[in-house]
């Protein structure tokens, strides 16, 4: 997973924004549009690396499938509640920031699975608030995306969605193959070793992240 993470980091800076081919689309069409938006949901969030490495983060120690839905169900609530009340009512925020914020979210879980706040601080943040709260910075994310195209009216609101709907199956997608890869991980001997390797990579590729972004903001975007 640590190769696997830093291989991502080439290209994670770019993973949530919308490809050139999709804004052509979404720019040029107007009416309900079901099965696109699902089809652009689903691909947003099975190439949306940054998405991936926070989820990888979050499932990272949770073993019971109980658990993994209850975490999975926090993030989509929040994702879903921003990106579409941020693009229905057209809500802005400065994207490098937001996506900085998204960056963080890496570095965060990476620093929690390795104890680094009851190392630090003697006590850890609520695991399933932080989700939520980072799930909302997740989706407000993408809603900056979708803010800078120009959106038709006509049919904005379904047309959402089954972005979200398509989101929502990506991530089934997506997290299914990460759990079966997950536990066989976890039946090696190396696990518990190679899990602090694992992380320290996650929350350098959080905060490779952050710095991409806050530096888009100074020289651009402030």
């Amino acid at each position: 997973m640590a190769a696997l993470v830093l291989a991502l980091i080439a290209s994670v800076a770019k993973a949530h924004g919308v490809a050139e081919n999709d804004a052509a689309f979404i720019q040029g069409t107007s009416g309900v549009n079901i099965i696109p938006y699902m089809y652009l949901g689903a691909k947003h969030m099975v190439t949306g690396y940054d998405h991936l490495l926070f989820l990888c983060g979050v499932i990272f120690f949770l073993y019971r499938m109980k658990d993994v839905g209850a975490y999975v169900t926090l993030f989509a609530i929040g994702h879903s509640t921003t990106l579409l009340l941020g693009v229905i009512f057209d809500i802005r925020a400065n994207p490098y920031i937001v996506d900085a914020v998204i960056g963080l979210s890496v570095a965060y879980k990476a620093f929690d699975n390795l104890g680094g706040f009851k190392t630090v601080f003697g006590v850890s943040p609520n695991p399933k608030a932080a989700v939520l709260i980072f799930g909302f910075f997740h989706g407000f994310g993408l809603a900056t995306k979708l803010q800078d195209l120009t959106l038709s009216r006509d049919g904005l609101v379904p047309n959402l969605v089954a972005f979200n709907v398509g989101v929502e199956m990506g991530q089934l997608m997506a997290l299914s193959l990460i759990l079966i890869a997950m536990n066989l991980w976890r039946l090696t001997p190396s696990f518990r070793r190679s899990a602090i390797t694992a992380n320290a990579a996650l929350m350098c590729a959080g905060f490779v992240l952050v710095g991409f972004q806050l530096t888009g903001y100074f020289t651009k975007g402030a």
